[in-house]
């Protein structure tokens, strides 16, 4: 049992340096916190040397009880959420005083009501800048939980609002991720962002959560070392190596490693793909109308169907390091940059970037806003206005024998059309899939498979590969069904 904390008050002294942030010890009086939520933006020749002082200096005081300290690099991506998820739904359902994590039990339950409170203050910020509804909550929310255990779980023994706690990061850009360290100082956490490559949005900016500390310029070979914190005691970092990125678009031939069951090949990486968007008439609007009515919809041909692959992405799985693990599809769904692909080929990145066609930016993300492991599903959202394909509805099903076409990036090869037919209806684990002959191969997950009229009928999520033109799709109903909310046109 230690001191609650039932407030914080910001950034009360004036900090300019990390010499500053290692050594203040915010007060504590009457349950309000004092903290400092700072980012060092942009690279000057002392960092390194501060941070490495820093590091140091933070070990050997936390090694003696006197307060904790982490930094980190990145953020983990969390593979399994099912935990953090349940602990959402128990957390809401019970009036929302108490959250548990698998660091912070009922054996900690003034923890636990603290970082309750905490919760809800960041999703009541969030709500108020960005679009939210449950689902989008519980899997901010999960994630958040899941971060907490992961950078500060192991030393919850040590915390105590009385002493000094703080925590470190490099880079830190993301809407979530900036969140989540915000949450932290809401708990009595001290908080530096070391920004030398890049800085928040300026829409992120505008919240006034932390300080901006001017350093330099950015640097994307500033290089900063791993902490390293070894059985309790600090180990000095060897000297920095130049960073190598695998590239996501080189003009040689890449080997992409095989990751957690994705099969890639070596292929030589394709140009960008500069097609008009035909899709559009001259009165600007789409001849495909989103409620899929039928009587109104002409079929369209193979040509016309292919003009449809500048609303499916490429979808490229990082790890931490930035490295290349695999490549999987995605449909836009939702004009305010809704994509929506599989669950597998989304859980499987720390970061995932997107490629689209006739676009040269590569769009970075880890936001996964919704996912259902059991249809295989996940919406994941990036910085962009998008122009959607719509999603069938009519209540005339699909049948078999009706011709289909399907796009997706077989292999990495950029946005691959091929054309079949539906050749059954197939029930997997409680789920019906549509069968299709249109090929498809690894890299094709979370691409569209289309009726004539240029609608989705589904998404593309498994092939037989022992099996001949033997692919199946979730189909439309569960997409549908998932996506309400986010479909826009």
């Amino acid at each position: 049992m230690f001191d609650h904390i039932k407030d914080v008050r910001f950034n009360i002294l004036d900090i300019s340096n990390i010499s500053s942030f290692m050594n203040i010890n915010g007060g504590y009086r009457n349950e309000c916190k004092d903290v400092y939520f700072l980012r060092i933006t942009g690279f000057n020749n002392n960092i390194l040397n501060d941070i490495n002082d820093m590091d140091k200096t933070l070990t050997e005081r936390m090694n003696k009880k006197n307060g904790i300290y982490n930094r980190i690099s990145s953020l983990p991506s969390m593979n399994n959420p099912k935990f953090y998820t349940d602990s959402f739904e128990a957390w809401a359902k019970s009036g929302k005083k108490e959250i548990y994590t698998k660091s912070c039990t009922d054996k900690t339950p003034d923890i636990a009501s603290i970082l309750s409170a905490a919760c809800v203050k960041v999703l009541n910020l969030y709500a108020q800048h960005k679009p939210t509804n449950p689902s989008i909550e519980k899997n901010l929310i999960a994630k958040f939980l899941f971060w907490f255990d992961e950078t500060i779980g192991n030393r919850l023994s040590a915390w105590n609002p009385r002493q000094p706690a703080k925590i470190a990061a490099s880079n830190i850009t993301k809407t979530h991720e900036y969140l989540f360290f915000y949450m932290l100082t809401l708990i009595g956490f001290d908080v530096l962002l070391i920004q030398t490559e890049s800085d928040i949005s300026n829409d992120i900016d505008k919240l006034n959560l932390s300080k901006k500390i001017p350093a330099g310029d950015f640097n994307e070979n500033a290089n900063i070392p791993e902490y390293r914190f070894e059985s309790g005691n600090y180990a000095k970092p060897p000297l920095a190596q130049p960073a190598v990125s695998a590239a996501v678009n080189s003009n040689s031939s890449a080997v992409l490693p095989a990751a957690n069951g994705i099969n890639t090949a070596a292929i030589p990486d394709l140009p960008r793909i500069k097609i008009p968007n035909q899709r559009t008439a001259k009165s600007g609007k789409n001849d495909i109308t989103a409620e899929g009515s039928g009587s109104q919809i002409r079929e369209k041909s193979y040509e016309e169907l292919a003009l449809l692959s500048s609303s499916v992405v490429l979808i490229t799985l990082h790890n931490a390091a930035g490295q290349i693990l695999g490549t999987g599809s995605g449909i836009m769904i939702g004009k305010n940059g809704f994509i929506l692909t599989n669950h597998h080929v989304a859980c499987r990145g720390t970061l995932l970037s997107v490629t689209i066609e006739e676009d040269d930016q590569i769009y970075e993300t880890n936001e996964i806003i919704k996912y259902n492991q059991h249809l295989d599903l996940a919406l994941i959202r990036i910085d962009r206005q998008l122009n959607p394909i719509p999603i069938y509805k009519n209540d005339k099903k699909p049948v078999r024998g009706q011709k289909v076409v399907a796009i997706g990036s077989p292999l990495g090869l950029f946005n691959s059309v091929s054309d079949g037919i539906i050749s059954g209806f197939r029930k997997l684990d409680g789920v019906e899939m549509i069968q299709f002959t249109a090929p498809i191969s690894h890299g094709s997950s979370g691409g569209a498979l289309l009726n004539m009229n240029g609608e989705v009928i589904g998404i593309s999520t498994a092939g037989m590969d022992h099996g001949q033109n033997i692919n199946l799709a979730v189909g439309y109903e569960y997409i549908n069904s998932f996506i309400q909310g986010f479909i826009n046109y």
